[in-house]
């Protein structure tokens, strides 16, 4: 993945590079500087910011302050997933507070491409998410001008959800897809129920990057613990 910030992988399979990814959902707000240093300590160097609107989907998380907030924690990746209708209104909003990399949702927006453009031209890598249901023909008009693409393996909106096992097989298609493009470059991105016993099978399947929320944030072992279980899963690959 081409980006101007220190990028550490935590894993490889297949000769690709893999990335955990901890989402902040999951983190206690009243420590988050705390938390997401101890994350990027034991080697987390991708951090992503879910952000809700209550429309796009029924919960609301927040803004471009928490991701101003996060910026000068880290010189790794800072990631902002924006789960929010008509995505393209906030973009210079979370450019301005520090995002390194902006995924919208093609279910958000009528106009993708160009919503993908005017993260480009902020100097931002850009990603587009799918949901559950959405078919993978829905980037292939697009495919080309991504950084990233997410297949969600829960339907968004919450944290703490059971990963759709029939997930998998859209993953291995949308390997397939990059692959046969010649897009190997794009990271293929994951999220919803990643946890250390099912993310050896997710990256087998294709995806290099692994977006953990829960099992990360809230695992009874700790943060330091729970990445270190991430990184061993991934070593069996």
């Amino acid at each position: 993945m081409r980006t101007r910030r220190r990028l550490t992988s935590i894993g490889r399979c297949q000769g690709r590079e893999l990335w955990l990814a901890p989402s902040i959902l999951a983190a206690d707000m009243t420590a988050l500087g705390a938390q997401v240093r101890t994350a990027l300590a034991a080697g987390a160097t991708w951090i992503q910011a879910d952000i809700m609107d209550g429309h796009f989907v029924p919960n609301l998380s927040f803004g471009p302050l928490i991701v101003e907030a996060l910026r000068p924690l880290s010189d790794g990746l800072l990631d902002c997933h924006l789960m929010i209708s008509q995505p393209e209104r906030y973009i210079d909003a979370f450019a301005d507070a520090g995002a390194d990399l902006i995924t919208i949702h093609v279910e958000a927006t009528p106009h993708v491409h160009r919503a993908l453009q005017a993260i480009k031209a902020r100097g931002l890598l850009a990603g587009v998410a799918l949901n559950p249901h959405t078919p993978l023909s829905m980037i292939e008009e697009i495919a080309q001008d991504l950084d990233l693409l997410l297949i969600m393996t829960v339907n968004p909106g919450f944290g703490g959800q059971r990963f759709i096992a029939h997930s998998l097989d859209k993953i291995r298609r949308a390997r397939q897809l990059l692959d046969a493009r010649g897009l190997q470059h794009v990271v293929l991105q994951v999220d919803g129920g990643i946890e250390p016993d099912n993310v050896r099978a997710v990256a087998e399947a294709g995806a290099t990057c692994f977006v953990a929320g829960s099992s990360v944030f809230g695992a009874p072992e700790g943060i330091a613990a729970a990445v270190d279980a991430f990184r061993r899963a991934l070593a069996a690959t």
